[in-house]
């Protein structure tokens, strides 16, 4: 376990650096510029949770149940949030913009448990 977010972290931090440039140069020409957006918000909101999952790591050493909390909440955010916003932007089902909030809330919850993480730290 004490392996399984910062890996996780760097593969989603690789994803998203990939994700940004494909949108960047291989999308810009093929998404109308509110589909572009929307993808780049994806990227951005994948890159800083990528982040966050190094930051649970490091809670896991002040409380191995909250910090694990948060790394798999980071995880399902991602998984939901950002997930929904590029199959959004590629396919334009708008009904996928209906999954987003449930990643944003598993983000939410996720930041919330690294705060107790760290107050319920020895």
């Amino acid at each position: 376990m004490d392996r399984l977010f910062p890996v996780l972290g760097a593969c989603s931090g690789a994803l998203a650096v990939a994700a940004g440039a494909f949108g960047a140069h291989a999308l810009r020409a093929r998404l109308d510029p509110r589909a572009l957006e929307v993808f780049e918000t994806a990227a951005r909101y994948q890159m800083y949770h990528a982040l966050a999952l190094f930051a649970a790591t490091w809670a896991m050493g002040c409380h191995a149940r909250w910090g694990a909390a948060a790394g798999w909440l980071f995880t399902a955010g991602t998984l939901l949030f950002s997930g929904s916003l590029y199959a959004l932007a590629l396919t334009g089902h708008r009904w996928l913009g209906a999954v987003t909030p449930l990643g944003g809330v598993a983000f939410l919850l996720g930041w919330l448990c690294l705060a107790v993480a760290v107050l319920q730290r020895p």
